[in-house]
C-alpha cells in the first residue's frame, strides 16, 4: 500500500515526519509503509542476526549485522528516488559507525552492504523476488538472501556481473554462503517457528 501524497525527492523523504511511528520505504518517490510482519517474520530476522553475529565473532571480520536499521538508496525509477530498508543488512562496522550522526542510509557514493536479507511476507513477495533483486544487483550487493516462510525455502543470490545467480535451499539443505562460508545452517533451522 502506498501513501497518496505528492511524489517526494530523496531529501524530502529523509525529512518526512507524519507524527506517527510508521516507518516507510521510498519507492519511485512514493511512501510505502512498512508493516511489522508476523511474529515468525521477526523471529527469523532475530535468528539470522544472531547467527551472523556468532559467525563474525569466530571469523574476526569487522562487520555488523543489523535488523531493519539501515536504508539502502536504490537507482530504481526515472526521476524519483527509492530507498529500501532490508530486514537484515550486513556492513562494515566502520561504515555503520560513520552513520552515528546522520541518517542511517547507504547512499550511491558509498560502498554497498556486504549482504542483505529480505524475509518474504504475502504483501512483499513480488518486490522481494523481483524489484529488490534487480535493485540490489544494480547496487552490486554481493549476496542477497530471500527467506520465504510461505514457500519454505531460502533463495541465496550471489552477484555475478550485476546479475544474481541463485540457489534454493529447502528442508535439510545446508546453506552455502560465500560471505559466511563457515555458517553451519540448514534451511529448516532458519524457517522453523522460534516463538
Amino acid at each position: 500500500m502506498t501513501i497518496a501524497t505528492q511524489k517526494l525527492t530523496f531529501e524530502e523523504y529523509l525529512a518526512y515526519n507524519d507524527g506517527t511511528d510508521t516507518r516507510y520505504e521510498l519507492v519511485d518517490g512514493e511512501l510505502v509503509p512498512m508493516s511489522l510482519g508476523t511474529g515468525k517474520h521477526g523471529a527469523i530476522i532475530r535468528f539470522l542476526v544472531r547467527q551472523f553475529e556468532d559467525a563474525l565473532a569466530q571469523s574476526g571480520q569487522p562487520w555488523v549485522p543489523l535488523p531493519a536499521l539501515v536504508g539502502v538508496r536504490s537507482p530504481r525509477g526515472r526521476n524519483w528516488d527509492t530507498s529500501r530498508i532490508p530486514d537484515v543488512t550486513v556492513l562494515p562496522l566502520a561504515q555503520w559507525e560513520a552513520m552515528s550522526n546522520r541518517e542511517a542510509i547507504i547512499n550511491f557514493n558509498e560502498p554497498p552492504p556486504i549482504l542483505v536479507v529480505e524475509v518474504v511476507s504475502p504483501s512483499t513477495k513480488t518486490d522481494d523476488y523481483r524489484s529488490k533483486r534487480a535493485e540490489y544487483g544494480l547496487l552490486e550487493i554481493s549476496e542477497y538472501w530471500i527467506v520465504d516462510p510461505i514457500e519454505e525455502k531460502i533463495t541465496l543470490c550471489v552477484l555475478e556481473h550485476q546479475l544474481y545467480d541463485s540457489t534454493e535451499f529447502r528442508g535439510a539443505d545446508l546453506i552455502q554462503s560465500p560471505t559466511f562460508p563457515d555458517l553451519n545452517l540448514i534451511a529448516t533451522q532458519v524457517l522453523a517457528d522460534k516463538l
